[in-house]
């Protein structure tokens, strides 16, 4: 994946949250009406030392018991719409920034859905997770409450102030005195905390990915006996995230112990200050009150400066995080602009819906090159100028050693990577200038690991369209009669990844959901790999129909599998060495012969 934990400088905190314009926008009336209505009851707050002012220098100077008891009635009143405004303000923003979150998250699923197979080649899966729970819960919560109150509490610091001013300017002064070192203060403490920030969100998605990584892979776990090993990595990445929450929380308390000392001591300076005042006879004791209660009051809004900053630098950090997803460029489609067209196919564009001529029918990779987007500069492409015409209606078998690049180039056909150069084209059509959705309805694959999901059995088969007639046809195809045994027999759920099933039920599953939509073109990837003996010779017998009616690309391994096809292409050193039936590379191609008699045990995983 990325490095993401580079220590990169990100945009600022407020460069970052501007971008959350576009999803807020649409519930931006009753946001702006909460923040109202916040600023509205926190006002009323500063409303009360006046009203204390006026009970001490009037009732209480008075000695009117009956004015003491309407102040008292007026505070409880104030209190009550203080209360009521504030509730107000959280109903109207409950239900708009739950829809802001489910928006974001709505986004982010369909977007990671068009990104290209690379982008998931780099990415830890975890990382996505995060992005999409722990990140956007966090941007939820800030729109929720720092956001508002970032305004709430500044207006009122300086609606407060200014009643300060008016009723005593001296006193006023001397709380203006913190103003400065609270400033330079919040300043570093945003800078460092951003990067603490940031290092603690990424080492979440760390966490993610070995827990999700640990629970998929459980059964590796337990039969190796390594749970003491996962335990351990899991132990450390704890551990390291830890402190970093622990560094976090330091800033967090040192900023919030000097934001908390400074003005207390400059209260005490203005107590002190004011009581000589008072004694000298130039002030009013009301006056005094009033001061102190609005200074007191004013204490939560500037303490929790520190908190809500730590709060924004958070959901800064997650909202860099989840437009780093977001930025990520999807797949570009025929119709895109941004879609790379060789010369060669940009002179045809204009003739793409000319008949074919019956050597164009069929699947044909002209000079195709590929090397992986992530390859190091200067490195070898994986695949040089393949050359490879299937008929119309032909069985190809594609052989080749482990790591030759066999599953890559059948990936080249759907567009789960583009090709670096060269073409392919169907029918004589450029799939570099096909819509993904009409290519991937012309193309149907069966990948070598048969991933299933969490879903009932014919959900799972019918991701390959069809009816259920054509679902019905599918599962005879490839012997699947377990299925009409299952409890709920196409309805039975199969469970995350299938894992309820066993791994030849599972790759019969997937070579159904191939052939249930009656593709025009059909790629298989070694797709008889898992099965017993008799259940692949009973497939074979059926899949040799399907065959008949389709141009398919095979991948195999096995003799088994090659006598499907009706020619064999031998992919050796990135490119294709032979093509012929499989009785004339077994007489004229040492390097087939070698492969087709199983001694094939060298070379790397392929990619």
């Amino acid at each position: 994946m990325p490095d993401t934990h580079a220590a990169t400088k990100d945009p600022s905190a407020t460069r970052s949250l501007l971008r959350l314009w576009p999803y807020v926008r649409p519930v931006r009336t009753r946001l702006f009406s909460a923040a109202f209505v916040a600023v509205v009851a926190s006002c009323l707050g500063l409303v009360i030392p006046l009203v204390l002012k006026w009970i001490v220098d009037g009732p209480v100077a008075d000695h009117d018991p009956g004015g003491v008891w309407l102040g008292a009635l007026y505070l409880l009143l104030l209190g009550v719409a203080e209360a009521a405004l504030f509730g107000f303000r959280r109903w109207l923003v409950a239900r708009p920034l739950a829809s802001v979150e489910a928006d974001m998250r709505a986004d982010l699923y369909r977007h990671v859905q068009r990104l290209p197979v690379s982008f998931h080649d780099r990415w830890a899966s975890g990382q996505l997770l995060s992005r999409g729970t722990t990140d956007l819960m966090l941007l939820r919560m800030f729109l929720a409450f720092p956001l508002t109150f970032l305004v709430v509490n500044g207006v009122t610091i300086l609606a407060g102030f200014a009643i300060l001013l008016s009723q005593q300017w001296s006193l006023g002064l001397v709380l203006l005195v913190p103003v400065i070192p609270l400033v330079v203060l919040c300043s570093v403490f945003e800078t460092r905390y951003s990067l603490v920030a940031r290092q603690a969100q990424d080492q979440v998605g760390d966490l993610t990915t070995v827990v999700e990584e640990s629970v998929l892979g459980i059964r590796i776990i337990k039969g190796f006996g390594r749970h003491r090993s996962q335990a351990l990595a899991f132990r450390e990445l704890s551990r390291r995230l830890r402190g970093t929450e622990l560094a976090k929380a330091r800033l967090l308390a040192g900023l919030w112990g000097l934001i908390t000392t400074i003005p207390e001591l400059a209260i005490g300076a203005a107590l002190v200050l004011g009581t000589v005042q008072v004694a000298d006879g130039d002030l009013s004791a009301g006056t005094l009150v009033a001061f102190l209660s609005t200074a007191l009051a004013l204490r939560w809004p500037v303490e929790s400066i520190g908190f809500l900053l730590a709060m924004s630098q958070e959901s800064a950090t997650a909202t860099v995080r989840f437009f780093e997803a977001m930025d990520a460029e999807e797949e570009a489609d025929a119709a895109s602009p941004n879609s790379p067209v060789p010369a060669p196919e940009a002179e045809l564009a204009g003739t793409a819906q000319a008949v074919p001529g019956r050597d164009e029918l069929g699947i044909r990779f002209e000079g195709v090159v590929f090397r992986y987007p992530d390859a190091a500069e200067g490195s070898s492409a994986v695949l040089s100028r393949i050359d490879l015409h299937i008929r119309a209606g032909e069985t190809m078998a594609l052989v080749g050693g482990t790591g030759s690049g066999k599953t890559t180039l059948t990936a080249l056909v759907p567009r789960l990577h583009e090709v670096s150069g060269g073409r392919i084209t169907l029918d004589g059509e450029d799939i570099a200038l096909m819509p993904r959705e009409r290519l991937r309805g012309l193309v149907s694959v069966a990948f070598e690991e048969p991933t299933l999901f969490s879903a009932s059995v014919g959900d799972n088969v019918r991701m390959g369209g069809g009816s259920p007639a054509d679902l019905e046809r599918a599962l005879d195809i490839v012997q699947a009669q377990f299925v009409r045994r299952l409890p709920q027999g196409v309805d039975t759920q199969v469970g995350e990844q299938g894992l309820s099933l066993s791994g030849g039920q599972r790759q019969r599953l997937a070579l159904a959901r191939a052939v249930v939509g009656r593709p025009r073109f059909l790629i298989l990837d070694d797709p008889l790999s898992a099965l017993d003996v008799h259940t692949e010779a009973l497939v074979e017998a059926a899949l040799r129909r399907v065959l008949q009616d389709t141009t398919a690309l095979v991948v195999a391994h096995r003799p088994s599998t090659v006598m499907l096809a009706d020619r064999v292409a031998l992919l050796s050193g990135g490119r294709i060495a032979a093509v012929g039936t499989h009785q004339e590379l077994l007489r004229g191609n040492a390097e087939y012969a070698w492969l087709m008699s199983g001694a094939d045990d060298k070379g790397e995983d392929e990619r």
